[in-house]
């Protein structure tokens, strides 16, 4: 099982940044993916970006060309540098990591993986 600790949220005035990182641990070795995802209050878990172990990315439609993720691979870490922040970003923003396809199914089965506590991200007008 993979233990995933996020950190690096905050409280950021619309078009402000904030980088967050998630550190994963325990059976690490599986892991060939990771992906950052945010839940605002009363929607669904999205899906905002993954990266694999050979640094290809993909990103949701509403963060391209404001967040940027990347991976330390010796670090086991996932970093989101997200840029240009606006209210609608309001979310608890959580990591996972896997396959991409188990990432993707995530989305839709939250339930199928354990999760970190989170990090809050709260963007003001």
């Amino acid at each position: 099982q993979v233990q995933l600790v996020e950190s690096g949220g905050g409280l950021v005035q619309a078009g402000g940044s904030l980088r967050l990182s998630c550190a994963a641990s325990g059976s690490i070795s599986s892991i060939s993916a990771m992906g950052w995802y945010r839940q605002a209050p009363g929607k669904q878990r999205e899906l905002v970006a993954t990266v694999t172990s050979s640094g290809s990315t993909n990103y949701a439609d509403s963060v391209k060309g404001r967040f940027t993720i990347s991976r330390d691979n010796a670090k086991n870490t996932v970093y989101l540098q997200m840029n240009s922040l606006q209210p609608e970003d309001t979310a608890v923003y959580y990591c996972n990591a896997g396959s991409l396809l188990l990432l993707n199914v995530l989305t839709q089965k939250p339930s199928s993986r354990s999760w970190g506590q989170g990090t809050q991200v709260t963007v003001a007008l």
